[in-house]
């Protein structure tokens, strides 16, 4: 995904078609809301604009012929509009935010089954905080695009035509002299929208700026302490915030002037028929009623300008939210199930052709690399960080696709297997553990059908039983989000378990480095070998009795394959093996 795709800069026009047409996709199942909304809308509108002509009915009418009976119609029928229009627009707010609502539930779900669809590498190059953002702001934008925004301004928009033509009916020269205001009104609401979009850009983009170094300074809070740097820190976050607020005052500044200034063209209207429909008034040629019913109607064509000219900015951040929304749903995930399947045996064999590999397309991190393992064979991955071992495990689960080359499982290449399917022949165990927040069955399960029976043996293979029986509420103990109140050793023991839990035939471990106490030590090395027994492992091992233990070793160096052999075979040979061994029992490095 290119970085614009998760650029916070807000879309050049303030309207685009093509946007808003893929936005009524999402709308056409919610059909029958919408059109009860639209529905409610045009009566609202209808009774709003029947009230000024009940009153020059009333007026010209009853008032002027000394009726008092006929004016009590008149009156009762003007309040049972009053009422009917307040009962009309509670329940257009309510339908169009029960529309609304459905619409933006159908979206941010598709976002987030999209997102689980997308490789490692796309999370490699958008930070979290973003994505958090797409899923959570960005739709709440596109709710009031529907709400305030396809809905308001479309009643807007009526509300001015149908109060243009009450007027013409009303009386063609007034609506000739009270118009002739337009042309200010054109050039005070253009003036307002060029300014308007400068300045909301520029505060959105000091916005981001912010929210961008928040999200910076307190991931790296512990750096930021250590190195005694919290005042430089403020500092820059206050040149961020006072950016803000001096973007923010800008667009203040243009509103400002701009309400004004429609409430004065306005009042220039309403001066100009008081005027020019007074003489007619003394002259007898235009009854009071007709007036004041015009007046009324006068009211009701500038109020959908106010408001359409308010609901630019919602238009504005809705179209920046949708572009930014459908450009992440129309990023392909590199990582595609074939159309057709192979689902092989689950015998557990794994086998490297020729793979090469590079994350930028420039670097190499794999180079030809090719070995086997065989059903039940215990293969350990060493070499110094940065040789490739952590990308052959990725490859391995298709985390990404392979350059060039193949990668096997049990015969069949990966890239014809269903992504799914193939990952569930796995047991997991990366080097940082994450649990998720939930009670410790939940997080060993994870999505697994497994019975109470197997999470058992599960635990106790991995030695994790120990674990779980010292826990508050045993199986059933909240784990707080990533497990903040376990410790590292307490975390691996129940990643070991939740690897078994659904008896894979293949078990990937990346050995964690972690320091822990001697105890925790030898239950892990413990766990290790419980969990290797009978299955097909292949350990990236940092531990040098794991790899001991080892059928084979293959020692990776700079991307390739530089030696394969038993622990005692490539010590005797002196090579680099050899060389990581002394390291280690040194204390320099780790395998």
């Amino acid at each position: 995904m290119t970085a614009s795709a998760h650029d916070e800069d807000e879309a050049e026009k303030s309207y685009d078609g093509k946007l808003l047409r893929r936005f009524l996709g999402y709308v056409r199942p919610h059909w029958r809301p919408t059109a009860a909304t639209l529905t409610v809308t045009l009566v609202h509108i209808a009774a709003g604009l029947a009230a000024p002509f009940i009153v020059r009915e009333a007026l010209d009418g009853p008032v002027a012929a000394g009726d008092a009976d006929g004016l009590l119609g008149w009156t009762a029928l003007f309040f049972a509009m009053v009422v009917a229009d307040g009962v009309l627009e509670t329940a257009g707010h309510y339908l169009s935010n029960l529309a609304g609502q459905r619409i933006i539930y159908d979206l941010r779900a598709a976002v987030f089954a999209h997102l689980q669809k997308m490789p490692v590498t796309f999370y490699d190059r958008n930070p979290v905080g973003r994505l958090l953002t797409r899923v959570t702001g960005d739709v709440e934008n596109l709710a009031e695009l529907f709400t305030s925004g396809l809905v308001g301004m479309l009643s807007s928009v009526l509300l001015l035509v149908a109060a243009a033509a009450g007027m013409l009916w009303l009386d063609v020269r007034l609506t000739l002299v009270s118009l002739s205001v337009l042309p200010l009104l054109w050039a005070a609401t253009a003036l307002f929208r060029k300014h308007a979009r400068k300045t909301y850009s520029a505060s959105r983009k000091a916005i981001a700026a912010v929210t961008a170094y928040l999200n910076e300074s307190l991931g790296g809070l512990k750096t930021i302490q250590s190195f005694s740097r919290e005042a430089l820190c403020v500092s820059r976050f206050g040149a961020r915030n006072d950016e803000h607020l001096a973007r923010s005052l800008d667009s203040a500044f243009v509103y400002s002037f701009f309400w004004p200034g429609i409430e004065c063209v306005s009042t220039l209207a309403t001066a100009l028929i008081l005027w020019y429909g007074g003489g007619e008034i003394l002259r007898g040629t235009l009854s009071f009623g007709t007036f004041l019913a015009f007046w009324h109607l006068l009211r009701k064509f500038f109020e959908p300008i106010q408001e359409l000219a308010e609901k630019y900015n919602i238009l504005q951040a809705a179209m920046a939210s949708s572009e930014r929304l459908f450009k992440l749903l129309d990023t392909a995930p590199a990582v595609a199930a074939p159309a057709r399947p192979v689902r092989p045996s689950r015998r557990g064999a794994v086998e490297f052709r020729g793979v090469s590999h590079s994350y930028d397309g420039v670097t190499p991190v794999l180079t030809d690399l090719s070995f086997k393992v065989e059903p039940g064979e215990k293969v350990a991955i060493v070499g110094y960080t940065g040789a490739g071992k952590t990308t052959i495990l990725s490859l391995l689960l298709r985390l990404y696709d392979a350059q060039a080359g193949s990668v096997l499982v049990d015969g069949v290449d990966v890239r014809e297997q269903d992504p799914i399917e193939l990952r569930r022949r796995f047991g997991m165990v990366f080097q940082d553990v994450f649990l998720f927040s939930g009670t410790v069955r939940d997080n060993l399960k994870l999505g697994v059908d497994a019975s109470p029976e197997n999470l058992e043996r599960a635990a106790r293979l991995a030695h994790a039983d120990r674990v779980i029986a010292r826990l508050p509420q045993g199986w059933d103990t909240p784990v707080q989000e990533r497990g903040a109140a376990l410790s590292v050793g307490e975390r691996q023991l129940l990643s070991f378990a939740r690897a078994l839990a659904s008896d894979p035939p293949i078990l990937v471990l990346d050995e964690a480095t972690s320091s822990v106490d001697a105890e925790t030590e030898g239950l892990i090395q413990d766990a290790v070998e419980s969990m290797l027994e009978g299955r097909t492992a292949i350990v990236v091992a940092h531990r040098l009795a794991t790899v001991r233990k080892a059928d084979r070793i293959l020692v990776m160096h700079h991307g390739r394959l530089r030696e394969v052999g038993s622990h005692d075979q490539l010590v005797a040979q002196g090579g680099l093996y050899d060389k990581l061994v002394k390291l280690q029992w040194s204390g320099v490095a780790t395998l």
